[in-house]
């Protein structure tokens, strides 16, 4: 009687054709692009978005992430507000003061931006700042990545009005960090917000970009704020030859908010690309990564770090493609579940017969901080190449208890003992973060979620 039960719930909880009309209703609000370019592809999308339907718990890449919540809310398109500078204040690297773009509600923000650091070779800012050539150029890239007909990515396709690019000139080694800045302001009326991202690295370029997400309010940007929000996010990814890109994303979006990424990685031979990824935020979290190792001797690090407690959801799924030899990947993701939480893993690494010596690493670790906290955990290989060096794996675990009684005989109390060892999981990743500000700022975040 409870299988019926729980199927007929599933069934009224899963995605119709009538929610993901709404939803995209909702991203049609605004009714002219602002970039006429970009119209090609809103209608591409369009009549793409007439063949879908929400993912539901019954297909497998979503069994564990139920959209149930997300479809209950109406959300709507809303104008940027005018964004006092105190508030902008707290969300400002002081290694990037100079170099970093605002987006509000998805809107280029104008007077947040200052980009006076960057040399005029560099193009940082919205696609609709670029002349018509720069725009014919990059409209090459911009949604030409594999795996962008999901649901969620043609429904930001759709609502495309504007692009947040990054746009470096072969043989450009930038030293200062570009800082990517995506703010949503909090409303009485659940907004919809799609950012979009575009980042292309030509040959022998370098740069390091932090991308942050983040809710304005009068407190700490990942508490509940009672009014839900809708991040649907896009990032496309072009790394030349011999090109190196450095990758901060953060996530802190606001407690009750529903944050849905796609990332997806495009990496020509003997490139480098190095993500490290922290989420804390939003009610309910999914990040889609997807790499594709385009040609030899090429390098992919992920690292990522998830903190979730209360009722959040926070699941991450990442996919490897390498189809050339001499491809290097390394992964490793870690999990930090408390209450009721749950976290979601699922990481593929695909190596065909082409990918020949190949040497990747992957591996999960997950710390559960209380009995009623929840993990699911999938690490995956598919190789059909024979003469490669791989391995993966994952663990599920607690605070040893004879860590902690060790720590309290060295005098420490019962909390500082916990949080000494929070800390030391959770700093494994966070050392990896270049920008000691950043570094500093996310640490006080795990530590204040864990008191």
């Amino acid at each position: 009687m409870s299988d019926i039960a729980t199927l007929e719930r599933e069934l009224r909880q899963s995605s119709t054709a009538d929610d993901w009309a709404k939803l995209l209703r909702s991203s049609q609000s605004k009714t002219v692009a602002a970039v006429e370019g970009l119209n090609p592809l809103r209608q591409q999308a369009l009549s793409q978005a007439s063949g879908l339907t929400l993912p539901s718990k019954r297909d497998e890449e979503w069994r564990f992430t139920d959209l149930a919540d997300l479809v209950k809310v109406e959300f709507q398109t809303l104008p940027a507000p005018a964004l006092a500078p105190d508030q902008l204040e707290a969300f400002i690297l002081p290694e990037a003061r100079h170099s970093r773009l605002v987006f509000i509600n998805g809107a280029y923000n104008v007077a947040g931006s200052d980009l006076s650091a960057l040399p005029a070779s560099v193009f940082v800012g919205p696609f609709s700042q670029l002349p018509a050539q720069g725009q014919a150029r990059l409209l090459d890239y911009l949604g030409q990545s594999e795996g962008l007909g999901e649901a969620f990515t043609v429904l930001n396709t759709a609502g495309l009005d504007d692009v947040a690019v990054v746009w470096l000139p072969p043989e450009t080694l930038l030293e200062t960090p570009v800082h990517l800045l995506f703010l949503t302001a909090v409303a009485h009326t659940p907004a919809l917000v799609q950012p979009r991202l575009l980042v292309v690295a030509e040959d022998h370029s370098r740069l390091t970009l932090a991308e942050s997400y983040g809710a304005v309010t009068d407190n700490c940007s990942d508490r509940p704020q009672h009014q839900p929000y809708f991040n649907n996010i896009v990032a496309e990814i072009f790394l030349g030859d011999n090109a190196q890109l450095t990758h901060l994303r953060n996530q802190r979006d606001s407690g009750d908010s529903f944050h849905i990424a796609k990332t997806a990685v495009n990496q020509q031979k003997n490139s480098h690309y190095q993500l490290v990824d922290i989420n804390l935020g939003a009610k309910l979290s999914r990040h889609n990564l997807d790499v594709v190792q385009q040609g030899e001797q090429t390098t992919t690090q992920l690292f990522g770090l998830t903190a979730i407690a209360g009722r959040q959801v926070a699941d991450t799924h990442s996919a490897i493609y390498l189809r050339y030899s001499h491809g290097t990947t390394e992964q490793l993701h870690k999990t930090i579940v408390d209450d009721y939480a749950h976290g979601i893993f699922n990481g593929k690494v695909l190596v065909p017969q082409a990918a020949q010596l190949t040497n990747a690493a992957q591996l999960n670790r997950n710390l559960l901080l209380s009995s009623k906290a929840r993990i699911n955990t999938k690490p995956e290989l598919q190789i059909t190449a024979d003469n490669v060096k791989c391995s993966h794996g994952a663990t599920v675990s607690q605070l040893e208890a004879d860590e902690l009684f060790y720590l309290r005989s060295r005098g420490l109390n019962d909390a500082d003992a916990r949080h000494l060892l929070i800390d030391a999981f959770a700093g494994e990743i966070l050392q990896r973060l270049p920008l000691p500000a950043l570094q500093k700022r996310l640490e006080q975040c795990i530590a204040c979620r864990t008191l």
